[in-house]
């Protein structure tokens, strides 16, 4: 079985769909979608914020306009679960898992800690509860697929600027280690690294200057799968012919 997986940080959902990106998505021929901070509360989303023959599934923040995940499926799943067990992140929305017959499929927002100290204490909060969680998905008798926005460059390779930014959010030490540790001892590989070891592969990029024209961004949105995923992996890219939002879709393909 051939499936194509798409995850995208829409930065707004309503904001990506006046850019195109639902004519883009219907033409992707994409199985699963996962989108990132979606901004919005299910009763302010309508027909135009869902592709056309797929299942529709969100995690919306408690605040409104903020955070939230969506993930839409051309299978109906077995199972969807909103949350992770954590009540700090799973009010703002940042965890959606769609269960099937043999696998599952997870829209992820992790925190970003670039607003300031208090944010990036959230981060690292996050980063200390989610390997638990991690754990037990391993522990289950199914491959898992987790697709997001890690808010985490893992690598040199990861970003054009590393050395100014060794002390920035996202590219902390104690964060590029917690990869270290997700790629490592918890047993999941990134798919994207294991088929594309090339630099300049970046998925986000700052609004500022010209960033997005000069290609001075980072990698860090993510497609992270258990073994038998990335047995399976195929295809990767990442889309630039259109932009929706500062970051791009990361587009990979498996067979199952």
């Amino acid at each position: 079985m051939e499936l194509r997986v798409i995850t995208f940080n829409a930065n707004g959902i309503r904001s990506a769909a006046r850019k195109g990106l639902f004519a883009w998505l219907a033409r992707s021929r994409a199985d699963v979608i996962c989108i990132q901070e979606t901004k919005a509360q299910i009763a302010d989303l309508g027909p135009e914020h869902r592709p056309r023959g797929y299942h529709a599934y969100f995690h919306d923040a408690e605040k409104p306009g903020y955070a939230g995940t969506a993930l839409f499926s051309k299978v109906e799943p077995l199972d969807v679960v909103r949350g992770f067990g954590a009540p700090e992140f799973d009010g703002e929305g940042r965890y959606l898992e769609a269960r099937f017959d043999g696998y599952a499929v997870v829209s992820l927002y992790a925190p970003s800690g670039s607003a300031g100290p208090h944010r990036q204490a959230s981060k690292d909060r996050f980063l200390a509860a989610f390997p638990e969680h991690l754990r037990a998905l391993k522990r289950r008798k199914r491959e898992h697929l987790i697709c997001g926005d890690f808010n985490i460059a893992h690598r040199e390779i990861d970003l054009k600027n590393w050395k100014s930014n060794q002390t920035n959010s996202g590219f902390l030490p104690h964060e590029r280690a917690w990869l270290d540790g997700l790629f490592g001892p918890l047993g999941f590989i990134d798919a994207f690294r294991a088929l594309d070891a090339r630099p300049d592969q970046y998925t986000w990029w700052s609004n500022r200057g010209q960033a997005y024209a000069k290609n001075v961004g980072w990698r860090i949105d993510y497609q992270v799968a258990t073994p038998g995923f990335v047995r399976g992996a195929k295809r990767a890219r990442i889309y630039k012919g259109q932009r929706f939002s500062d970051h791009a879709p990361l587009v990979m393909d498996y067979e199952l």
